[in-house]
């Protein structure tokens, strides 16, 4: 990491989503699809998604704190995937699917834990936040295949009709927050 760059580690789903859209924030540097929150050690996409390392897929975001906050990044975590869902995204099903931040400090731990309990007393959604908060103890980037899956591959059927639908959604309630085009 340069500078003061921090990271930030988060899974909501599958990580060609959370990828395309943390890599559209200003202030966030590099959005690194991959692998933690479970016990084997440097596992592969098919282990993980058999369910059977306690991994989830998830993003590690190295941002710029002076451009964009913990905060920030927490806001749209919690918009662009359902954190009320047990081991669940939609139609992606199975612990590797589970909503979780791994936090790197304490501040971070403190902040998603804040932040959960103000969405869990708002309302705003019809079940509880079931979001995990565990501490990072490591970080497996994925496969290379799997690095900037939405840019190389924006003609896939499953691009086309899951991220695409979800990235422009995100735009248009995040304008503030996009790098400029």
């Amino acid at each position: 990491m340069k500078n003061n760059n921090r990271i930030a580690v988060f899974g909501g789903g599958c990580f060609w989503c959370t990828e395309a859209i943390f890599s559209s924030l200003k202030g966030v540097i590099k959005a690194t699809p991959g692998y933690a929150g479970g016990k084997t050690t440097n596992p592969s996409y098919l282990q993980v998604c058999s369910g059977m390392t306690g991994h989830a897929e998830v993003i590690k975001i190295e941002y710029d704190p002076s451009i964009v906050g913990y905060n920030d990044l927490l806001d749209v975590f919690f918009h662009i995937h359902d954190p009320t869902t047990m081991n669940r995204q939609g139609a992606d099903v199975g612990e590797q699917y589970r909503s979780i931040i791994l936090y790197t400090n304490p501040e971070q731990k403190e902040q998603a834990e804040q932040y959960i309990g103000r969405l869990n007393i708002s309302g705003e959604f019809d079940g509880p936040v079931v979001t995990q908060v565990k501490p990072l103890t490591e970080f497996y980037a994925a496969e290379d295949y799997h690095q900037c899956y939405y840019a190389a591959n924006t003609d896939q059927s499953y691009c086309q009709v899951v991220i695409t639908p979800k990235l422009a959604k995100f735009k248009k309630k995040f304008t503030h927050l996009l790098k400029s085009s």
